[in-house]
């Protein structure tokens, strides 16, 4: 009497939730299948069967694997690792079974089986001894993609996918170095994902999305979703930047933000390979190499050639570069460098982390957008040195081109006479006193450059500054807005106070609002005297 000869074995994908979004692959041989296996929660309710039910043959045999627990709380020795070490073991075992009783197996997976799916768990165990493949899905990151009917990512694009159960400051950071990304395992990790958003400046832009594909799909913003409604099985989508609208930069903080007038935080690279001492620069000072210093450089709005020279010799001089990750990501990496990037909002935290390396004997850069004096970093590193007791480190600030002095120059000469240069973000100051400050600058007849006018969180900030300006000015006072200067996309928009539409300024703007003396040319250049009359 021969052997009965065994089974084969298929991991197929069933896709994030819509029967229809099946494969027709997958469909064939999970009606072909013996046996189909699939996993659950400790409740027995299975999503993939859901999904897949309907493709079931009439006399197959079902093989519910039920996960003893759904969190890392157990008291196995090994802890949670081990307990589902010895579950899947066991599933495998079953699964075997039946192989060598000759029949075929379908193991289902929501979403694809390989993408952070339970058959990989099996496919371990059984794939050296069957015969086994794996029929791919469509995945839940393109499901939610599909329901937010957004552009994941374009170009060069880099997309992160990253579990919720990270640390906080790590999702932060990565959250920051990317352009697009995608959070999985959600439901507990809410509430710290939502908080890594924020530290990161992305959180404006993140949308959440619930049972993608399914019919009780949700898309709603991040920042509006109840922590305490958040199920498994959903995600957030930070969506890459549009670069058709210009409409998806990061959000504004005490240290500006991506475009031009948030002192440029693309992820661009400043710099494609810094000199290591180019002849021409010899008149400057060389790079510092005694221990107890943090030199502050201010990277410029973006474009490679407005990177100063002393600040790309700086930057070959540290063994440490420290600060927001889109600002890390625009110095090149070369061997020993080591690279210290977080998120948004914590710039005192940074800045520390920077004067306590110093402290060590470490050579330490912390870089900035544009000028790191003008809402940068070098504010930041003098609070915490003084707040924490470094004095006896030596801090040392590198100017850099600042947004306000790449705007004016695209526009002609609007900067010729005295100017104020002020930040409409309320993060750090209250409102009234902003109004106070802007209703000064107003009357003093000076020419007004606004920082940080907009984001898609901070939207009556630019309404309310329109109306105390012309409060102080007349309707006619010349305006100019730069959006994404130094960049393909910039353009230089040249109005009126009383015709500036707040809705068209978003996070990538600086504002320029003119003195009653400044003036604009024919071919629409903007200038202010040097004299008053």
């Amino acid at each position: 009497m021969s052997a009965v000869a065994c089974g084969w074995l298929r991991g197929v994908g069933v896709g994030p939730g819509d029967p229809e979004l099946v494969t027709v692959k997958a469909a064939r041989l999970i009606g072909e299948a013996d046996v189909v296996a699939y996993h659950s929660g400790p409740r027995g309710d299975s999503i993939a069967r859901r999904i897949a039910a309907t493709y079931f043959g009439p006399d197959v045999i079902e093989e519910l694997l039920v996960y003893p627990v759904t969190t890392a709380e157990t008291a196995h020795p090994l802890g949670y690792h081990g307990l589902m070490a010895d579950f899947y073991d066991e599933s495998a075992d079953r699964l075997a079974a039946h192989l060598d009783s000759g029949r075929n197996v379908v193991v289902l997976a929501e979403g694809d089986p390989l993408f952070y799916g339970t058959y990989m768990y099996l496919h371990d165990r059984l794939s050296d001894r069957y015969d086994t493949a794996v029929v791919p899905g469509v995945t839940s990151v393109s499901g939610s993609a599909a329901a937010m009917a957004t552009g994941l990512c374009r170009h060069e694009d880099v997309l992160t996918i990253l579990p919720g159960t990270l640390p906080v400051p790590e999702l932060a950071r990565r959250l920051a170095d990317t352009e697009a990304a995608v959070v999985m395992k959600l439901g507990r990790t809410f509430e710290n994902v939502r908080e890594a958003l924020r530290q990161a400046g992305r959180l404006d832009e993140a949308r959440y999305v619930e049972r993608a594909s399914s019919d009780s799909e949700r898309v709603l913003p991040v920042a509006e979703v109840d922590a305490a409604t958040v199920p498994y099985m959903s995600m957030v989508v930070v969506p890459g930047r549009d670069r058709r609208a210009d409409s998806a930069g990061r959000a504004s903080g005490s240290e500006p933000a991506r475009g031009s007038g948030a002192e440029a935080t693309s992820a661009a690279r400043v710099v494609d390979q810094l000199p290591a001492h180019p002849a021409s620069l010899t008149d400057l000072p060389a790079p510092h190499t005694c221990s107890g210093e943090v030199v502050v450089v201010g990277l410029g709005p973006g474009p490679d050639r407005w990177l100063t020279p002393e600040a790309s010799v700086a930057l070959t001089g540290v063994d440490h570069v420290v600060g927001y990750a889109p600002y890390v990501k625009r110095v090149p990496q070369r061997e020993g460098l080591g690279r210290h990037a977080s998120g948004n909002t914590v710039e005192v935290d940074r800045a520390r982390h920077a004067l306590e390396l110093a402290r060590k004997g470490e050579r330490v850069a912390v870089v900035s957008g544009g000028d790191a004096g003008v809402f940068g970093m070098a504010s930041a590193v003098f609070e915490a040195a003084e707040e924490h007791g470094y004095d006896d480190v030596q801090i040392r600030v590198v100017p850099g081109v600042t947004a306000a002095q790449a705007v004016a120059a695209r526009a002609g000469a609007p900067l010729g006479g005295d100017f104020a240069i002020l930040s409409l973000s309320d993060r750090l100051k209250p409102w009234p006193v902003v109004e106070r400050r802007l209703r000064a600058a107003a009357a003093a007849d000076l020419v007004i450059a606004l920082y940080n006018p907009a984001s898609r969180s901070r939207t009556e900030q630019i309404v309310r500054a329109r109306e105390v300006l012309l409060e102080e000015r007349s309707a006619g006072t010349v305006v100019v807005v730069g959006r994404d200067v130094g960049r393909a996309e910039e353009s230089i928009t040249v109005t009126t106070l009383g015709e500036l539409d707040p809705a068209t300024i978003d996070m990538l703007c600086l504002v320029i609002i003119g003195a009653s003396g400044t003036r604009a040319t024919p071919s629409g250049q903007v200038w202010t005297p040097r004299f008053v009359r």
